[in-house]
């Protein structure tokens, strides 16, 4: 991502932070910037710095006034969706600094120069960071210790820290942070600082309150959608319910009578390389602009799209699995393999568009201060992302573009798309005052992207003693890129698409994974767990039918696979112990396994389920196994496993996205289900965590075993094989 370099010299940027004195100002060299955070980069002191450095702080220490200590502000770049990186990623600067979370002010980034990769999303936050923001802390830790050593003359080593204080134990003396920076501002950053013994920790892979708890629970809290501004006008925009329609024209005779309607204007939507028409509607409130919005009318031109069905479309995939595909992974020599096996074994699995519908619609407020200068307030994963797209869009520079991230109100990768930030921003342009654009719960719904669906066709061969000597996994889908505008090579597979079925570890001789690519007019985007949320379905679930068909258990069938040692064998044999996987079950009741291995991470689960007297099934138990390597907070893996697996049961269970005559039949949450409270198992979490500097994403690893290890457990407890999402569990 290109952006200009900051200009602003030290005196103006620390005006700029609101400092009135000196300060110690940690932050990444320029060389670094617009990079994802890893190990090695470069650190520099914004004191010591030559004007015209492009560098943004991650830590800002200010100087102690009258006995007053000076406050520590620690930048958390990865925004905060639920998932916790409030606390999460500034405590890997905060122990290393020697800090509690209470003794700073934690503030969040806006996509500014120097601070990296800015992205919430792919499970990356912390294992992206650990190591580079560990050292941040570090490094100011080893200049306020070498401060306090020359103050006191005493050897370095016999310092140390806590509390926001350099201590002396020989002597007992103490000395503040605040009290050191006159001094420590003027040392060079180490490039090596010796980072914490991990048996040392007192914030890392302890249980901790988040900071920002109390005031979410007390409504204090600022999500995008609480944002005002001054002179803000509200915005309301009418967009087809046929995806890709052309606007005609619009009468706005009835609309310009409502009280409080100021304007009507085009609207257009940027989803990446898609371009959609819509009319906003600008208003002095909220509801004047939406009762304004339902007063147009509209002319549209759907240029064919309103023909698009969905049971069309599904059927369409099923001819499309009678081409060979492009190979995504080959081993072995899999059509002798399977030709000569004694026993051969077919499926074809299917699953469904899904919707992201996070608690928080998407909204924006933007206010164009002058034409080229513009300041946005959003809930976004992207801040940096925004600058970029904003400065493409409008030609402006990404200096000029002013981003306040909030908190979001979920994400789900919705929120990597700033779609709504585009178009919140030339409606603002056009209108000439700031403006907030709030989408409606049946825009969200309707509009997408939406989560792909995906048919799997597979094909296996076992030998005599019922082991696989061949295995095909073929993924019949559309191309989330393609969708976008971004289009597909015909000749390679989409490694999107086929997300993780080549990166599990059973050992199979002969494997020969493909893609065949389905257009689709519809947008699909990343979902939480991207495409493993309906690959894991179908692949964990073959394997259980080849354990079937080989008459053994699925548990035994899985680990005799895994004769090597895995992370995988590892997760597995802790999640037999945990879930008395070879105790009986009562009759009537069931439990199923299932383990999924991606860029994200490595979960497994064990599912038991009853059935009821009325013919229904009940999911009683989720046991789950995650493997991290490394723990920030295992309460917030416990969170975070927790809400994938009730985000995942959902998506099981209830109805996905359908699509008649081009429009989405589900628009709210009376038809586009979510998980209700009594419908929620209990979930036990076990986290596999080794040490060292290997860390693992937590976001999403516990999706995508769900729905697997519920399949796979009601075909124990009822014999009837689930194939297609969602499942029906009062039918079964």
């Amino acid at each position: 991502m290109s952006e200009e370099l900051l200009t602003a010299n030290r005196r103006d940027f620390l005006k700029t932070l609101g400092l009135a004195g000196g300060a110690l100002v940690l932050g990444l060299s320029s060389a670094n910037a617009g990079v994802p955070v890893a190990p090695g980069l470069g650190l520099l002191n914004i004191n010591a710095a030559a004007v015209g450095t492009a560098l943004t702080p991650y830590i800002i220490i200010e100087k102690s006034v009258s006995s007053k200590p000076g406050k520590i502000t620690i930048m958390n770049p990865k925004p905060d969706m639920g998932q916790g990186t409030f606390q999460s990623v500034p405590a890997l600067i905060a122990e290393e600094l020697g800090v509690a979370l209470n003794q700073v002010t934690i503030l969040q980034t806006g996509g500014e120069k120097g601070f990296g990769g800015q992205i919430s999303g792919g499970s990356s936050s912390v294992r992206g960071s650990y190591m580079a923001l560990r050292k941040v802390g570090a490094s100011a830790r080893e200049m306020l210790v070498s401060a306090a050593s020359q103050q006191w003359n005493v050897p370095a080593e016999e310092c140390t820290v806590a509390n926001a204080q350099v201590h002396h134990k020989a002597s007992g003396r103490s000395i503040g942070y605040g009290d050191l920076i006159d001094v420590a501002s003027k040392l060079p950053v180490p490039t090596s600082p010796k980072l914490k013994d991990p048996k040392d920790f007192t914030i890392l892979g302890k249980p901790s309150l988040r900071p920002e708890v109390p005031a979410k629970s007390s409504g204090r809290a600022q999500f995008g959608i609480d944002i005002k501004v001054p002179g803000m006008l509200y915005a309301s925009v009418e967009r087809s319910p046929v995806i890709g329609s052309k606007l005609i024209s619009f009468d706005d005779t009835k609309t310009k009578q409502i009280k409080g309607v100021r304007q009507v204007v085009k609207a257009t939507r940027v989803l990446e390389l898609n371009r959609y028409d819509g009319v906003a509607v600008v208003a002095d409130t909220y509801w004047a602009a939406l009762k304004g919005r339902r007063a147009l009318a509209v002319k549209w031109d759907h240029q064919g799209l309103d023909t698009f069905n969905t049971a069309a479309y599904e059927q369409h995939l099923h001819e499309l699995a009678k081409q060979d595909g492009v190979v995504d992974h080959t081993a072995g020599d899999f059509s002798k393999a399977i030709a000569d096996a004694p026993t051969k074994i077919e499926a074809f699995y299917e699953t469904p568009m899904v919707s992201h519908s996070p608690m928080e619609p998407m909204n924006c407020v933007v206010n164009w201060p002058t034409p080229d200068t513009v300041e946005i307030w959003t809930s976004s994963q992207a801040p940096d992302w925004i600058k970029s797209k904003m400065a493409d869009e409008f030609k402006i520079k990404p200096t000029d573009v002013k981003v306040n991230i909030t908190f979001n109100g979920g994400g789900f990768g919705r929120r990597l798309f700033q779609d709504f930030v585009l178009e919140a921003a030339h409606i603002a342009k056009s209108v000439g005052k700031p403006v907030k654009v709030v989408w409606t719960r049946e825009d969200d719904t309707q509009l997408g992207p939406f989560r792909p669906m995906t048919f799997s066709a597979f094909r296996a061969g076992l030998g005599a003693d019922g082991m696989p000597v061949a295995f095909q996994h073929k993924v019949i889908s559309p191309s989330i890129d393609a969708t976008l505008g971004r289009g597909h090579k015909a000749d390679k597979p989409d490694k999107t698409m086929t997300e993780g079925i080549s990166d599990q570890q059973y050992e199979m001789p002969n494997v020969d994974n493909r893609y065949v690519f389905a257009d689709l007019q519809i947008p699909t985007g990343y979902w939480r767990a991207v495409t493993s949320t309906t690959l894991a379905f179908s692949h964990e679930c073959f394997i259980d039918e080849m354990a079937h068909q080989a008459k053994k258990d699925p548990m035994d069938y899985r680990m005799a696979m895994l004769t090597k040692e895995s992370d995988t064998k590892k997760v597995l044999a802790k999640l037999r112990e945990i879930s008395n996987w070879d105790k009986p079950l009562p009759p009537g009741k069931g439990r199923g396994v299932a383990q999924w291995n991606f860029f994200a991470g490595l979960a497994g689960q064990v599912v038991e389920v009853s059935k009821q007297k009325d013919g229904s099934v009940k999911v009683d138990k989720v046991y789950c196994v995650i493997d991290l390597g490394t723990v920030v907070n295992p309460d917030m893996v416990r969170n975070q496993v927790e809400g994938a697996i009730c985000m995942g049961l959902g998506a099981a269970t209830k109805e996905g996205i359908t699509f008649v005559n081009g429009q989405a039949q589900q628009v709210n949450f009376d038809t586009n289900k979510m998980l209700r409270i009594n419908e929620m198992p209990i979930v036990e979490v076990h986290i596999l965590a080794d040490g060292g500097n290997t860390i693992k994403g937590v976001g999403e690893p516990g999706l995508p075993p769900l729905a697997p290890a519920l399949a796979n457990a009601v075909f124990a407890a009822t014999g009837q094989r689930i194939r297609r999402l969602p499942i029906d569990l009062a039918k079964v």
